[in-house]
Formats: structure tokens, sequence, C-alpha cells
């Protein structure tokens, strides 16, 4: 699903990345855990296609069997919306819209027509246990259901892959237990693919593979 090899990362003189290597296979639950200015982050934006490597070191990034340094920005962005989601540690939907709205956002982006959208919308918050919550607004929502949004948001397209950044960071421990079972859920239901970044010993534990990163490479 994905393939990195010799993965470097500068901001300014600092350097953040020194060579990262890693596969994910389909299917997979990795978490990447670390201290606080580890790369841990970095490396997920790089992964997913959000940033870039350093250009002047020769490195590899396949995902789902895309060599993404061959795409350009808009083939890139165009990949990015069909093969990846996203769930960061705040929700980011967007205030003014209703749960189901912000669910269909990245399949209109993409093109895709508003009945099928906003159907598959239904199923997803149907499966994640908020079609009751459909037409509230964010601020009408407690914060896990906001995340149980954002998860579904982030599963309109049919990603191959999902990555979360901090996905429990923000929420109270009954939450946090909820969200994490629900990734699991997804893998066995779906198949889907998860790599995330995380401080929480607990999720760390139940992934499949735990990646440990310091000083910007990963040491086990």
């Amino acid at each position: 699903m994905i393939v990195a090899k010799n993965i470097h990362k500068h901001y300014g003189e600092v350097e953040i990345l020194k060579g990262v290597d890693l596969h994910i296979k389909k299917g997979e639950i990795v978490a990447i855990v670390g201290p606080s200015g580890a790369g841990k982050t970095t490396l997920l934006q790089i992964l997913g296609t959000l940033d870039k490597p350093l250009k002047n070191q020769s490195y590899e990034l396949l995902v789902d069997g895309v060599s993404i340094k061959d795409l350009n920005d808009t083939k890139v962005s165009a990949f990015r919306n069909k093969h990846i989601g996203f769930i960061f540690q705040f929700h980011q939907l967007l205030p003014e819209f209703t749960a189901l709205e912000n669910v269909c956002i990245p399949a209109f982006i993409g093109g895709k027509g508003k009945t099928e959208t906003e159907k598959r919308a239904k199923e997803l918050l149907n499966f994640l246990g908020l079609s009751h919550r459909e037409n509230h607004k964010p601020n009408e929502l407690s914060g896990g259901e906001q995340q149980r949004v954002a998860v579904a948001r982030a599963l309109i397209n049919e990603p191959s892959v999902i990555f979360a950044d901090e996905p429990s960071g923000n929420l109270d421990s009954t939450s946090a237990k909820n969200l994490h079972e629900l990734f699991f859920k997804l893998r066995d239901e779906f198949g889907q693919t998860f790599v995330l970044v995380t401080h929480n010993k607990e999720l760390a534990q139940m992934a499949d593979r735990t990646l440990i990163m310091k000083d910007g490479i990963i040491v086990e």
C-alpha cells in the first residue's frame, strides 16, 4: 500500500527527516510514536502528499502503487482527493455546514453527483451511529460526534489509506476509546488501511505494528 525510501526533509537549517524507510501493507493499522519533534507529523504529511520530501535526495514514495514524485501538483491533488483520507486532532469541520454537508465536501470536490454523494454520506453516518445528527452543525455536536463526522468525511471517497494525526488527542477517555475501536471495525468491515500518529499508548498497543521515531528516523 505504501512504500517510502530515503525520505528527507529540512526546514531552513533544521533537518527534520533523515532518510526514513517504511513499508505498510493494505489493511494494516500502523501507529507512529515518539517524542515531540521526532518528525512524526512531517512524515505523515509527506506520506499523505500534503508536503514534499527534499528533492535533491534520491527517494521513492509509492501510495497504492502510484509513484507520487512522478505526478505534477494538479495530479497529486486529484490523487489525494480520490485515494487518501485525513483525520486530524482538531476535526476541522466547517461550522456553517451540517454534519451531512461536511461529509459530502470531498466527494463534491472530486466531481461526484449530489444524489449518490448524499446517499453514501448518510450510509456512513448511519454506520457511525450518527444518522440522527446529520442535520446538526458542528457546534451542536459533542467532541466525539464531531470526530466521527470527520471519520465519515475521510471515508466518503472510499480512500486507499487514511492518515490520522493525534485523532483522539482532543477527546475524553471514553470518546477516545470508542474512536480507537471504530478504526478496527472499519478495517474489519472495509479492509481500510490506517497510519496513525499518536501519543496515546492504548491506541499504539492496539495497532498491528508500532513504528518508533526518534531524531528524524524510525529506530524500531
